[in-house]
């Protein structure tokens, strides 16, 4: 996609709170316990945070509205829809601005999914995880295969659009059992499905099992096996992995967000911890906030935004993460957009990288092949060194 003028724009909301810590989460996190006073405060930062942040962007088109966390479902729609009105008026929405938000198919947040839909959410990404009861008590989640399966119904009648995640690298899971088990999701009809490996996240409950020998997660090559049924049970149904964790059922499908990410687009974040990327006078900007909930609320009402400075990165650095979003996507990474690392099809980092089969041979981008995806890390180490 070619853009002119200054580049459009995505917003990541954090909504920080969580009815229980998932044993596998390392995101920033806090139990929903007698926090009522501290959200209603939260949310008002939020907006104001919005506010400063749209002042430094200055006029852009708005393609994407995420929350994320954390739980968002648990969320009052009214301040949703506050936060969503709030972006819309800041910027210039795109005709189709995706607003996403995740859930937890818990009994208690399905039930307002209509008032989220009301509130101006089209997109719910559903953190289902696993259909199998076993396995989401192993996952440390507050539901159960049944309630989940209650939650996709009402989801597919609220929402336009349903994306179902599911972790997979379960320690004994087997090839013919995800394969069942995606087999099993996919008879929802969601479009969308975001199937994510298990990884062991250092200072998770899951890390410290695995370092007194009380967690055994898959080795590499039982991992892969598992990616590769994954890509196969999908594919065979109609999806395409336009992304290495991410499969959806035609471009339309696609996660609006998630591709601002991968594309390189700016994106402003707010809420606890929310980090942000902003394109100013031609140079890539980070931006990260306070991450305790007080914290973030003080900063807010001391400066106006969430964050101390803006950072600016260097070429080198921009170009850097480029290389590692962008070749998650199948588009890749074109050379004339990372100048300042001297990649070209003729460098042996590249050259060697096309002869073992883990990247294509095209004069104009870096893209990896399904052969590459499988050791991904691997490959960007490489390119990056």
């Amino acid at each position: 996609m070619t853009q002119s003028g200054p580049p459009p724009l995505g917003v990541y909301v954090h909504w920080p709170y969580c009815a229980r810590i998932c044993p596998y989460c390392d995101f920033n996190v806090y139990r929903d316990r007698g926090r009522g006073d501290e959200q209603a405060a939260l949310v008002a930062a939020i907006v104001q945070d919005l506010t400063a942040q749209a002042a430094l962007t200055g006029p852009r088109t708005l393609v994407s509205v995420f929350f994320g966390g954390g739980t968002p479902s648990l969320m009052d729609p009214e301040a949703v829809a506050l936060i969503l009105e709030t972006a819309r008026r800041l910027w210039t929405p795109a005709a189709d601005l995706e607003v996403s938000l995740e859930a937890n198919p818990t009994d208690g947040e399905t039930q307002r999914f209509a008032a989220l839909a009301q509130a101006g959410v089209g997109r719910l990404s559903l953190g289902v995880q696993a259909l199998d009861d076993e396995a989401l008590r192993f996952l440390g989640r507050d539901h159960d295969a049944a309630t989940a399966r209650r939650a996709l119904e009402v989801a597919a009648q609220a929402f336009g659009r349903v994306s179902l995640d599911l972790i997979y690298a379960r320690p004994g899971q087997t090839p013919q059992a995800w394969a069942a088990e995606l087999e099993d999701a996919l008879s929802y009809g969601v479009e969308h499905i975001s199937p994510y490996q298990l990884t062991i996240e250092a200072g998770t409950a899951f890390d410290r099992a695995v370092r007194r020998g009380q967690l055994i997660p898959p080795d590499n090559e039982a991992a892969a096996v598992l990616f590769e049924t994954t890509q196969a049970v999908l594919t065979a149904a109609g999806f395409e992995a336009y992304e290495v964790s991410n499969h959806a059922r035609g471009e339309a499908a696609r996660s609006r967000h998630n591709l601002v990410y991968w594309r390189g687009w700016d994106y402003v974040g707010v809420g606890p911890g929310a980090h942000g990327r902003i394109t100013l006078e031609g140079a890539r900007h980070a931006t990260e906030a306070q991450a305790r909930p007080a914290a973030y609320i003080g900063a807010v009402a001391e400066s106006g935004r969430g964050f101390p400075d803006l950072e600016p990165l260097s070429a080198e650095a921009a170009a850097e993460e480029r290389i590692l979003s962008g070749l998650r996507i199948e588009a890749g990474v074109a050379y004339h957009e990372v100048p300042a690392l001297g990649l070209s099809p003729t460098h042996n980092r590249v050259k060697t990288l096309v002869a073992e089969g883990l990247l294509r041979d095209n004069n104009f981008k870096l893209s990896v092949t399904p052969e590459g995806r499988l050791v991904l890390d691997h490959v960007t180490r490489r390119l990056l060194v």
